[in-house]
């Protein structure tokens, strides 16, 4: 019987953790515009985490979810497939451009109160190496720098279950206000 790397190890913790978090969510989808609204950034995506709240449709296709989330702090991980191959047979770049603006996003979205929310104005990705199938889950894990009244800013990084850096990027929203909406 052969002994796990490191890494391997890692990845099978990686996977257990997504088949629990996959077992209590729910079939991705639109939430309720008066719902989202009345909730602060960090219990909506709260919600979606637990299973309460449907995630953005875009994650069904593109074969990614939410691992953690804590305020100014989310971590996706995304399944790298062939489908998602550029004709130079790795992964093409919007895959990854979609998981970090995903954790940023989300991750600026836990700062938002009640009433406010944010969208991405600059996104900046720079990916250091190509992703085939061999990859069996990256993590985007993304993190505010900063979050004013106005703009803020945020950086993730794209990271393999071994530790390899896949890409890494920043991101500016800006932040305003959303109108007052009653629950139907």
């Amino acid at each position: 019987m052969t002994q796990m790397t490191d890494a391997e190890q890692v990845l099978q913790q990686w996977i257990d953790e997504e088949k629990n978090i996959r077992a209590r969510m729910i079939t991705p989808g639109l939430a309720d515009m008066a719902d989202v609204m009345s909730k602060t950034g960090l219990q909506l995506i709260e919600d979606m985490f637990a299973g309460n709240t449907p995630p953005p449709n875009i994650t069904q296709p593109l074969d990614f979810l939410m691992m953690h989330v804590k305020q100014g702090y989310v971590v996706f991980q995304g399944t790298p497939q062939e489908s998602f191959y550029n004709p130079m047979g790795t992964i093409h770049g919007g895959w990854f451009a979609t998981l970090l603006d995903s954790a940023m996003g989300c991750a600026v979205h836990t700062m938002m109160p009640i009433c406010r929310a944010y969208t991405t104005a600059e996104l900046s990705v720079n990916m250091v190496k190509a992703i085939t199938t061999k990859v069996k889950r990256v993590r985007a894990i993304g993190e505010v720098v900063h979050c004013g009244r106005q703009l803020a800013t945020a950086q993730a990084r794209l990271v393999g279950s071994d530790g390899t850096l896949y890409a890494h990027a920043t991101s500016t929203c800006l932040v305003f206000d959303m109108p007052k909406m009653e629950k139907k």
